[in-house]
């Protein structure tokens, strides 16, 4: 039987996010949906009017960066993405672009390339691109000849208007970086409207900012394999935690789960590991925490570890295939297992 399923557990974790955010009196809630999934701000301690407008003032620029970076649908990155389809070229690049492509090929080199933005057209022929979505296997050849193209993010010279394209096989695809990016923004923008306490939420990558009345805000960690919460975390101000996981958008075919994470090696989905979570703090927590959980999950096993070095990631959680789990001592320091036949089987690792 050939299923198909696209947001399914995010929407079970960004409930259980909201479910320990908690409400009262003096907090502000909105909604919408942006970047393919929920996204929720939650502000604490304003007056409603002051609360109101932030939150406002979010969404607003999510929707922009929605349109602005979205991999497929019309914008300024698929706009470019068609350009450097007919590589070697070069043109002019939306000013905006620069910082954003920039800033991911930067995070690209740090990753070895694990994290690649520029493998779109791989997460295409998997069908990962498309809003009407069918369960199929791509042609193997084609996935062997876009492989043997390596297409990376060092193929282009970005500059701060214009762009050189050397490789006609790289098509950018922001959707490991933009909801980082994304909640960086939020940041900048809450705090020019004087708001302090405050968590963003995007599909569950979460930016903490100040406190909940003194407490730190409540996060969980959603199960990879049922509904409900593996361990739940405080977050403490500026701290971000992000989770990738073949649980996420994936389809079933002959019995086989087959998820968006791509080995950008193979050009094949990774099948060794179910979710990695990663907690992080400092000025670029939530990009990082977008970033740092893909590269950690593409590794494997014997490499994962050093790739969270790489990426300057000490709080790591990681489920493989089989559901064993580990866990730095980083990040087992700060969790509280709900499910406790998993804590049982967690390995701790210094």
């Amino acid at each position: 039987m050939n299923a198909a399923r696209w947001l399914g557990w995010p929407h079970a974790l960004l409930l259980g996010l909201l479910l320990l955010a908690g409400c009262g009196p003096s907090v502000h809630r909105q909604q919408a949906y942006v970047f393919g999934t929920l996204v929720e701000v939650t502000i604490h301690g304003a007056s409603p009017t002051q609360a109101r407008a932030a939150a406002d003032a979010v969404l607003r620029e999510f929707d922009h960066l929605h349109r602005r970076l979205h991999a497929w649908q019309p914008g300024a990155l698929d706009s470019l993405n068609a350009q450097i389809a007919h590589a070697p070229t070069r043109g002019a690049l939306p000013a905006e672009l620069a910082p954003v492509l920039r800033d991911a090929a930067q995070f690209a080199e740090r990753s070895e390339h694990l994290f690649n933005p520029a493998i779109g057209n791989l997460v295409r022929l998997w069908g990962f691109h498309d809003d009407d979505f069918a369960p199929r296997l791509p042609d193997a050849d084609a996935i062997a000849r876009l492989v043997a193209a390596n297409p990376r993010m060092t193929d282009l010279d970005i500059g701060d208007d214009t762009f050189v394209a050397r490789n006609a096989a790289v098509r950018i695809d922001l959707g490991g970086h933009a909801k980082g990016w994304a909640l960086e923004r939020a940041a900048e923008t809450l705090r020019r409207h004087g708001i302090a306490d405050a968590l963003v939420n995007i599909g569950g990558n979460v930016l903490a900012l100040g406190s909940k009345g003194g407490r730190p805000w409540k996060v969980g960690i959603q199960h990879p394999r049922q509904a409900g919460v593996l361990a739940t975390l405080e977050l403490r101000d500026g701290e971000a935690i992000g989770t990738s996981g073949d649980y996420q958008r994936y389809f079933e075919l002959d019995g086989r789960r087959y998820g968006h994470l791509i080995d950008p090696r193979s050009g094949w989905p990774v099948t060794h590991t179910q979710a990695v979570t990663v907690l992080v703090g400092g000025p670029r927590a939530g990009t990082l925490s977008d970033v740092a959980s893909k590269p950690i999950f593409i590794a494997g096993a014997d490499d994962w570890r050093r790739l969270a070095g790489l990426m300057g990631v000490e709080a790591v959680l990681r489920i493989d295939a089989d559901g064993g789990i580990a866990v730095t001592r980083a990040l087992a320091t700060r969790l509280h297992w709900v499910d406790r036949a998993a804590e049982a089987r967690a390995r701790v690792l210094d």
